[in-house]
């Protein structure tokens, strides 16, 4: 059961990791903005100007909807998967739910979410795409994605305390996804045969629901948002009961 205590510890490891991240950086949080900001200025150089697939500011905002749920993900999974590991003096000395330690992994890449979120805003109304009704659905669609990452950091973090190099799995598997669901490239693009796959893949799933609420200024298919969240709390529950299954040997290997 999970009590004021528990509740403390995870507040602090989010904001330990949140200050770790930046630590003896002169340009701090600054590298939040800049880091989607200079992928999203080469890769629309290159698909814009060299490859001529486009204008410049359409595919600047497509491919900025793809990179801020992308550097979410590939970010906080690796994280989470390290988390167990890079705790361990914590996890023996002292007595929470060990589940707290991935979870706040993830949550502490929330406050740079955040920050890039609003970057993305940002630019949508300074392109004149404008405020649109449907930007209430963000909170939603992202709390759904937040619990995908959460369940899926549970269950690569109990194993890797048992498989090291599972975190050398999930960052070759972020390279290979960069390719796998539209970042930057546009979702009619696929062939039809695999819409299926990537309406289930939650990362496509939102990058694709994130562009129809912001560049289409249109609701995404209902059936999108339902595949997204019956797939996120499928993936959290998994997780969560994976977890607790696979925690009771964590001592003899940490």
């Amino acid at each position: 059961m999970w009590t004021g205590d528990t509740w403390f510890v995870l507040s602090n490891l989010v904001q330990k990791d949140f200050k770790i991240r930046y630590r003896n950086m002169s340009l701090g949080m600054l590298w939040s903005v800049l880091n989607p900001l200079v992928m999203m200025s080469v890769l629309t150089f290159v698909w814009t100007q060299v490859l001529k697939t486009g204008t410049m500011s359409e595919y600047a905002i497509n491919v900025l909807c793809g990179l801020v749920p992308f550097n979410f993900f590939a970010i906080s999974w690796v994280t989470g998967t390290n988390s167990l590991v890079e705790n361990a003096g914590l996890i023996k000395r002292v007595l929470v739910p060990r589940e707290i330690v991935p979870v706040a992994s993830v949550l502490s890449n929330c406050l740079h979410l955040f920050v890039q979120v609003g970057l993305v805003l940002l630019l949508v109304v300074a392109v004149g795409r404008g405020v649109n009704r449907y930007w209430l659905l963000l909170p939603f669609i992202w709390i759904f994605a937040i619990f995908f990452i959460c369940g899926l950091a549970l269950a690569c973090a109990a194993l890797n305390v048992y498989v090291r190099d599972m975190r050398y799995v999930v960052e070759s598997s972020t390279t290979v996804l960069f390719w796998l669901v539209p970042i930057v490239y546009p979702f009619s693009m696929i062939p039809p045969k695999f819409h299926p796959l990537y309406d289930y893949n939650p990362l496509a799933a939102l990058i694709m629901a994130m562009r129809n609420i912001l560049v289409e200024t249109r609701a995404p298919a209902e059936s999108l948002l339902l595949k997204l969240g019956g797939v996120s709390v499928f993936m959290f529950l998994f997780g969560w009961i994976f977890f607790k299954a696979m925690k009771r040997r964590f001592y003899e290997f940490l």
